[in-house]
């Protein structure tokens, strides 16, 4: 069976070319990384991912960078830090833009209202209704804890 790349990995994939015509090896190494985990991640799944499965993808690997810069910066390692903040920067620019606090408020209120939700008992569908809105555009934590707070958990 033959699984074709995401909307997000072909535009990935295609930024590389242009990066490679240009001449940017550190550009083309770091998309290269990014097109390298979207398609590790199509093969575990057997299936060609829609965008909210690449969002996950690169959030994780944005996470990541972030992480390892840190370490490196506490480490003295100035230069691998600088490299893994360009390659999150990079990332930052295939996300959606995070939704605003009033706007996932708005969310999470409305999708309470839809499933009838009025206890903590109610949180995972909550939840699970929310996430599918917002589909990478919020922190699964943010949005647990604004959830929690309207559930009075």
């Amino acid at each position: 069976m033959i699984r074709v790349a995401g909307a997000l990995e072909e535009r990935i994939k295609a930024d590389t070319v242009v990066a490679l015509k240009a001449g940017d090896k550190q550009r083309t190494q770091a998309l290269r990384l990014l097109t390298a985990a979207l398609k590790k991640e199509r093969i575990d799944a057997g299936k060609t991912p829609d965008e909210a499965e690449e969002i996950v993808v690169l959030k994780r690997e944005r996470k990541r960078r972030l992480e390892a810069a840190e370490i490196y910066a506490g480490a003295g390692r100035d230069e691998l830090a600088a490299r893994e903040r360009y390659e999150e920067e990079l990332i930052v620019v295939y996300l959606p833009a995070e939704l605003g606090d009033d706007e996932l408020a708005a969310i999470v209120d409305e999708t309470i209202a839809e499933t009838g939700a009025a206890t903590p008992r109610d949180m995972g569908k909550v939840m699970g209704a929310v996430m599918k809105k917002v589909a990478g555009r919020a922190d699964g934590g943010q949005v647990n804890r604004l959830v929690r707070s309207r559930l009075g958990g």
